[in-house]
């Protein structure tokens, strides 16, 4: 079989390129390493906004903003056409203290989002302190494991070709066009390639990386087993967040690690998370704590994912280096990838998102 696009990386950006592809026709092969969202896709917390985001650029904002907009159509489809409901959520989020109420507040005036400055418990009467915080009523949130899990029957049902374990061993090029790629089970070829490969996407390209800027930055996380509606918002502090789950548990993350490719987990940063929870929610210490784990997101400058054609090799793509929010912005950096790709109009300017390159 021929394919018009194969992807490279199968988390949740590779994911929801090769589902927005194969709707619009495209016939699509998807390649991963090791299994279907099993790296940073399934680590994160799935909190479907920036942390603080008057602390990001405009270029962050944009992005996922117009991601915001699409998630609701787009967990309701992904329900629909797997059986497996991604739990997309409005939750809210009560920020504490540290913040700045005058730039949180000059920021959600001019991005129309509602935020309040009210008492802690008012929202969450069993938090450790009762201080001023932030409100942010819209915040949704999504169970990412069941996202890639509705993702990955939802590519198998519009027949997307899947191939697992199987790793990218080099680049077959000839002249200016990537000819295709050498795989440890054989070369595989299409008409064009996106690497979306998460943390491992700039040596994936090797020398094809120019002077792309993706690096792997650990993240460790916990989570507990509570009564289902112990906790029933987000709670961030200090960038440390919990995020309750329909049925009880509640994550507690995380680091930000440069420890290359390392993904071990560490008592130190296991100590702190949980020191950490239970200064924040006491009723914690009544609950399981039943895992520990780390990912490697795709570190990258500013937290601005790098969406375009390569400057030289006209048949090769790139869709990675979502740092912390991939999940957040897998919708809209989809879209812009597959109108890119189909040659259609895009709904938002892209410059930010350009491959960079450096003048010579």
């Amino acid at each position: 079989m021929s394919f018009d696009v194969g992807i490279i990386g199968g988390g949740v950006i590779g994911c929801a390129t090769a589902l927005s592809l194969a709707q619009s026709g495209a016939r699509v092969l998807l390649v991963e390493k090791h299994r279907i969202g099993r790296e940073s896709s399934w680590a994160g917390g799935g909190i479907l906004y920036p942390l603080l985001p008057w602390d990001y650029s405009e270029a962050v904002t944009r992005l996922t903003e117009r991601s915001l907009e699409l998630f609701p159509a787009w967990a309701s489809q992904l329900t629909h056409s797997s059986g497996i409901d991604p739990e997309f959520q409005q939750c809210g989020m009560l920020v504490l203290a540290p913040f700045s109420a005058d730039t949180a507040q000059a920021w959600c005036d001019a991005h129309a989002t509602q935020m309040s400055v009210t008492s802690g418990n008012s929202v969450i009467s069993a938090l450790e302190q009762d201080n001023e915080a932030l409100w942010l009523p819209g915040v949704n949130q999504v169970r990412n494991p069941r996202l890639l899990k509705a993702l990955h029957r939802s590519l198998n049902a519009l027949g997307v070709k899947i191939v697992q374990e199987n790793e990218i061993t080099a680049w077959e090029t000839h002249e200016n066009v990537v000819s295709g790629i050498k795989t440890s089970h054989g070369v595989l070829r299409a008409e064009n390639y996106i690497v979306t490969a998460g943390a491992w996407s700039k040596s994936l390209l090797s020398k094809h990386a120019l002077d792309l800027d993706i690096r792997p930055v650990r993240g460790q996380m916990l989570l507990f087993k509570a009564e289902p509606g112990l906790l029933q918002n987000i709670i961030l502090k200090n960038g440390i967040y919990l995020i309750p789950r329909l049925d009880g548990h509640i994550l507690v993350g995380s680091t930000l690690e440069d420890a290359g490719f390392n993904k071990a987990t560490t008592e130190e940063a296991r100590s702190m998370l949980y020191d950490q929870a239970i200064g924040i929610l006491p009723l914690l210490k009544n609950a399981s704590l039943v895992l520990h784990w780390s990912g490697l997101r795709p570190g990258s400058p500013d937290n601005i994912p790098t969406i375009d054609r390569h400057p030289v090799l006209k048949n090769l793509y790139i869709n990675s280096g979502h740092f912390r929010y991939g999940v957040t912005m897998s919708p809209a950096s989809a879209e812009i990838m597959t109108n890119m790709i189909l040659g259609r109009h895009q709904s938002m300017d892209i410059t930010p998102y350009r491959w960079p390159v450096s003048a010579k």
